[in-house]
């Protein structure tokens, strides 16, 4: 059989992500703080669209916290008469203002460019150098307390074999080897160590950090000093019952040893700890008010935006005078409303997540973390008509506070056995 190229038409059907929808899954998995940036770069490129400060909105009411319907079922009229009835003459108006009524909320009736250039100032913890090291502070420490070559390296040697939660990491023999010194001699320098900055570094145990720190801040409670010395496995297992009958003495009086213990601190090295701390910003705010569970977005820090209708106007003029301003006006118009529509329906999505979240575990925000139930992706997809990975982007990286604290979306999202053990209930 012979081979020999040909022409076919074939009808066939394939998805095909327009360039809006796949702008508005992007937006999905965003957290508040990288949605910010996304806007900002979008307010750098499209001279369509402006922020609405709050200057812009005087005299209008203020909008609910729950995100507004979407801009396909909003209709309104241009307010600007002017420029709308000297476009529509023009070839190929009419669908585009058709589409502008639909985000009419957004159109603004005036230009107000700011001619003052705003400057701040760099923030501190920008310009603050490195904090010191547990090691470093030490070493500062060893170098004003000890003189001799010999106690200034035993002294860097002992502190050099500390761990980043303050005790040390090798035995008193161990160091004597290295150092080549007695015993005794490294006993004596770890001894005067302990009293350093932070309290009870150089301990070989969680006992004898406690011990130090009682000793440094003058906590005579021989009760207290028992159960550290004697006690401390109990205390650990929160066998309060074993441990009053052990020393004789009642549950209160218990607990009032236990209050002194728990301002000594088990980890002093933390103090001095390099590790970064990230705080979180909630995404959704889930409030009780009245019996009520309240929803609704965190918009803090989230510039709202609106069309400029300054260069609307010149989109209308530049329809008769410009047809290349014209075109590259009205591709900015277009990717702005898209825009928009994305962010709306972002918005939308996550609050509608986060309503069914909130009403299947009603019984957690209520009662608390042992009543939680379980729940799936595709129970919540179905229920709210979206397919399940666009729940599984809307659940990326955000975060929900509750009247039980801050918790990622992910943790409503478990499976049965998981929800049992959550409620320390048998099978």
């Amino acid at each position: 059989m012979a081979l020999k190229q040909r022409l076919d038409q074939r009808q066939v059907q394939k998805l095909i992500l327009a360039p809006a929808l796949q702008q508005a899954i992007k937006l999905l998995p965003l957290t508040n703080l990288e949605l910010i940036e996304v806007i900002d770069n979008e307010l750098s490129q499209n001279p369509m669209l402006e922020e609405d400060t709050p200057e812009r909105k005087a005299g209008e009411t203020g909008e609910s916290t729950e995100p507004k319907e979407s801009a396909d079922t909003t209709a309104g009229e241009s307010r600007d008469d002017g420029g709308t009835s000297d476009a529509q003459g023009a070839e190929g108006r009419d669908d585009d203002f058709e589409l502008e009524s639909q985000f009419q909320e957004y159109f603004d009736d005036g230009f107000r460019p700011a001619f003052a250039e705003k400057k701040e100032a760099p923030s501190l913890e920008n310009i603050l150098s490195k904090s010191p090291s547990l090691w470093d502070h030490l070493n500062w420490q060893a170098n004003l307390t000890f003189f001799g070559q010999t106690d200034q390296e035993t002294a860097q040697l002992i502190i050099g074999n500390i761990n980043e939660d303050g005790y040390l990491s090798a035995s008193e023999e161990e160091l004597a080897n290295s150092a080549g010194v007695p015993v005794e001699k490294i006993r004596q320098i770890r001894e005067k160590i302990k009293i350093f900055d932070p309290v009870g570094v150089a301990s070989l145990d969680l006992k004898e950090a406690l011990l130090a720190q009682m000793d440094h801040h003058k906590i005579d409670d021989e009760i207290t000093r028992q159960i550290v010395e004697n006690c401390l496995p109990l205390l650990e297992k929160s066998d309060f019952v074993q441990l009053a009958k052990l020393l004789g003495i009642g549950l209160q009086e218990i607990k009032n040893h236990i209050e002194i213990i728990k301002t000594l601190d088990p980890t002093p090295g933390r103090k001095y700890s390099q590790e970064k701390t990230f705080y979180v910003v909630p995404d959704i705010l889930v409030t009780k008010e009245d019996d009520e569970l309240k929803i609704s977005l965190n918009d803090e820090g989230l510039p709202r935006l609106r069309i400029n209708s300054y260069y609307r106007k010149l989109l209308a003029k530049a329809a008769k005078e410009n047809p290349e301003a014209y075109l590259f006006l009205k591709d900015k118009l277009k990717k702005a409303l898209w825009f928009l529509r994305s962010l709306n329906q972002r918005d939308q999505t996550v609050y509608k997540v986060a309503k069914y979240i909130v009403d299947r575990q009603r019984d957690f925000f209520e009662k608390g973390i042992d009543y939680i139930k379980p729940l799936t992706l595709m129970e919540i997809a179905r229920e709210i008509g979206v397919h399940e990975s666009t729940v599984g982007r809307v659940v990326a990286n955000k975060f929900m506070m509750t009247p039980w604290g801050v918790f990622p979306l992910k943790y409503f999202f478990t499976n049965l056995w998981l929800a049992i053990l959550a409620r320390k209930s048998p099978l």
